[in-house]
């Protein structure tokens, strides 16, 4: 991969669940350091094209390149040591492992211990009530510290990318106003990240660039505060 190539490169994902086409051949890109967001209605494909990136789907047909090499084939643990971290819809914690349990396990692939204790600080430091709660079982944690956990999780791998799935889904407000400056202040660190989310006006604040998705494909492409003031989004996703 030269420095001037795209970090992700998706042409011509489909993902169908039997005879029913839930992603319809899409394309799109991801730049080092950029925050993209994929939005969309409930059902227009948005879940779907992230768990074929993160191979807990398998695409019914197209090419997933990352840093220059096709990954649509690998299984998913060999994705995490190549550098993607997800966070899944619904959190996905381990309930009866404790927080500082659930972060351990994020660094499964790493032998770099001095590091690794350096990220665990940095992670304490995004997230302070994690290191509040270090020894409580992730299962008992609030919807938004568990989500806090599921990200905290993802970066103990140091990703390249960080796939976040519906990240403020089932969240209180100001929960997701408080996930969504860390995931500010990741992506300022220099994190690139795809964001899938359905609350269209957040992910296109938050992002450069935005990809719109209906019926499993993506009918608007753009930079993110243009397509904010784009009359269709705001009519179909701004209740405008």
């Amino acid at each position: 991969m030269n420095a001037h190539s795209p970090l992700l490169i998706v042409e011509g994902l489909r993902v169908a669940y039997g005879g029913i086409q839930a992603v319809r051949g899409i394309t799109f890109h991801v730049e080092p350091g950029e925050m993209v967001a994929l939005v969309g209605a409930n059902g227009a494909g948005k879940s779907s094209t992230l768990k074929a990136l993160a191979r807990m789907l398998d695409a019914a047909g197209g090419s997933v390149r990352y840093q220059g090499k096709e990954i649509a084939h690998l299984p998913a643990h060999q994705l995490v040591r190549e550098g993607i971290a997800l966070v899944p819809e619904g959190r996905g914690v381990f309930p009866r492992l404790t927080v500082a349990e659930n972060l351990a396990m994020g660094a499964f692939c790493r032998d770099d211990q001095a590091e690794i204790v350096r990220d665990l600080d940095h992670v304490y430091g995004l997230f302070p009530r994690l290191k509040e709660r270090e020894a409580q079982l992730a299962g008992t944690l609030s919807g938004g510290e568990q989500q806090m956990l599921a990200i905290g999780r993802a970066l103990m791998s140091r990703p390249k990318l960080l796939l976040l799935d519906e990240p403020s889904m089932g969240l209180a407000p100001i929960m997701v106003q408080k996930i969504f400056e860390v995931i500010r202040t990741v992506a300022a660190e220099g994190m690139t990240i795809l964001l899938i989310e359905q609350n269209a006006k957040l992910a296109l604040e938050t992002s450069q660039r935005g990809y719109v998705m209906e019926s499993g494909e993506i009918t608007l492409t753009g930079v993110s505060a243009e397509l904010l003031h784009d009359p269709k989004v705001r009519q179909a996703y701004l209740g405008e």
